[in-house]
């Protein structure tokens, strides 16, 4: 396996391979890699001929007072766990390539980027979309594999993809959880012993929504209610969001018509954890 540093080695290493017919898949990460990652290198090995995973801590979309400098960082292990699930490359830029001092180009991603998350991490996927824009730009991948935990993150690369012509197949993979139905998540590491058995509620509040539905629940609001109940009955976790929403547009669903995303975010500590289940 390769670890490439330098820009134009990682077009040249891709351009070689597309030259002789080979396609290319890309797992961006940021590193601080689990097996929820592990699984997308896995799906990328077994569609693709190249696998190249990009281990890059991208500033612009953390916020202020976000986790930035605590974000874990180990590239030596992220790159043998990468190796053994079947990664050609690690693509391990610096931030003084990816953003030179006279960067003046930028992304703004709009409406589908403003709700969920986007409402209370203003800037934050515009800061995805321009890391993975220079990131597809760089690895000219023929696919690109994201976790669908990150469920507004997939939609709105999937719409930037699209909407600038871009040619990459966005591939979201299932949500990967721990055995206790926790999803698996680099900030897993930052909770408590006791708040990490707080975490344990997001998922069960989640099938407890999607059972609801099934039973013909039809009031978003009545459900948003409910969800918060459960989430609520456990002090430790604070709710910033619950949000019922079609799982392409992102729009709010005035009625429990399928398919829905059900979407939340929750502070845990000072820990800021996200799930959702798509139910069609």
């Amino acid at each position: 396996m390769k670890i490439i540093h330098q820009l134009k080695e990682m077009q040249r290493d891709t351009a070689l391979h597309r030259s002789e017919g080979k396609s290319v898949g890309l797992i961006p990460t940021m590193g601080a890699l689990h097996e929820g990652h592990l699984s997308l290198i896995r799906a990328a090995r077994q569609e693709n001929d190249r696998v190249v995973v990009s281990i890059f801590v991208n500033p612009t979309q953390f916020g202020a007072n976000e986790d930035f400098d605590l974000y874990p960082r180990n590239l030596v292990t992220d790159a043998k766990l990468a190796e053994e699930s079947g990664a050609d490359v690690i693509f391990n830029p610096s931030a003084k390539d990816m953003y030179p001092s006279d960067l003046c180009t930028s992304i703004t991603m709009g409406s589908i980027a403003e709700g969920l998350c986007g409402r209370y991490r203003p800037g934050h996927f515009d800061g995805v979309a321009i890391v993975v824009n220079k990131l597809f730009n760089l690895v000219n991948p023929h696919r690109a594999y994201f976790g669908q935990k990150d469920a507004q993150q997939v939609q709105v690369i999937r719409k930037m993809a699209e909407d600038l012509n871009m040619g990459v197949e966005i591939v979201a993979c299932p949500i990967i959880r721990e055995a206790d139905g926790l999803a698996m998540s680099s900030r897993n590491v930052y909770l408590k012993p006791e708040e990490r058995i707080s975490a344990r509620l997001l998922s069960q509040a989640l099938r407890e929504g999607q059972e609801w539905v099934k039973k013909d629940l039809q009031d978003p609001e009545v459900l948003r209610e409910k969800l918060r109940q459960i989430l609520e009955s456990d002090p430790a976790i604070q709710v910033q969001y619950i949000e019922i929403v079609h799982p392409e547009s992102l729009h709010p669903l005035k009625n429990l018509e399928k398919p829905i995303l059900i979407a939340l975010a929750v502070f845990i500590g000072s820990t800021r954890l996200i799930d959702n289940i798509i139910i069609t």
